[in-house]
């Protein structure tokens, strides 16, 4: 019963996580920007002030698809927020700048998290067989390296949260300090902002969740 217990509570708060990040987008995206900037231009203003003008901004295809390729230099936002003037599109594509930055500036947990991401690829691949040998053939020892594996997993959730909070913060300023929003409009993008980095948290707690069901099954 506590198995069912744990993977109801995690599915709640995955859920509720991304629901308050589509609700809050939506709501956002309907708030045009009052000096109607669009992603595309917020981007290559911050980045261009940032002294990361070597760094592109390239359109990609779905919603919230939005993110920073430190190997290829660029900034890659979704189709609405490259095009959008929405104080969303606005908070996206700055949040996305935030970590240029952070990658120009050696950002500590940034570095951590990129060195790591092989061993994360392995154990999220390595962690789902093991489990599943462990469980079906009853190799207990199998099944606590697959418990490992997600642990792995977690850690390296953990390293995120700092790395997207500082990403928000930085490009909350970025907004500011260059004036592409009017003061009334940081409410609105502050609250963007958090939303996106609630569901990492959300992530994490979910995570927990799932290896403290994972270490019940086991005993």
């Amino acid at each position: 019963m506590d198995y069912y217990l744990f993977l109801i509570v995690t599915l709640i708060i995955t859920l509720g996580a991304q629901g308050y990040l589509k609700s809050t987008y939506r709501r956002c995206d309907k708030l045009d920007s009052k000096k109607g900037y669009r992603g595309v231009e917020v981007a290559r203003m911050i980045l261009d002030k940032n002294g990361l003008s070597d760094v592109s901004v390239v359109s990609v295809s779905g919603e919230l698809t939005d993110h920073y390729d430190p190997k290829a230099k660029a900034v890659r936002l979704s189709d609405a927020t490259y095009s959008d003037h929405s104080l969303a599109a606005v908070s996206v594509a700055a949040h996305e700048c935030g970590h240029a930055i952070q990658d120009k500036e050696g950002y500590l947990f940034l570095r951590i998290r990129h060195s790591i991401i092989p061993l994360v690829n392995l154990a999220s691949r390595a962690g789902y067989i093991a489990i599943m040998i462990g469980l079906f053939a009853g190799l207990i020892r199998i099944f606590w390296i697959g418990i490992l594996c997600e642990i792995i997993i977690l850690v390296f959730q953990l390293i995120t949260l700092p790395v997207e909070f500082n990403a928000s913060s930085r490009g909350l300023k970025q907004l500011e300090s260059l004036n592409i929003i009017e003061k009334e409009e940081k409410g609105n993008c502050r609250s963007m902002l958090k939303a996106a980095a609630l569901t990492y948290v959300a992530s994490v707690a979910a995570a927990i969740l799932e290896i403290l069901r994972l270490v019940l099954m086991a005993r």
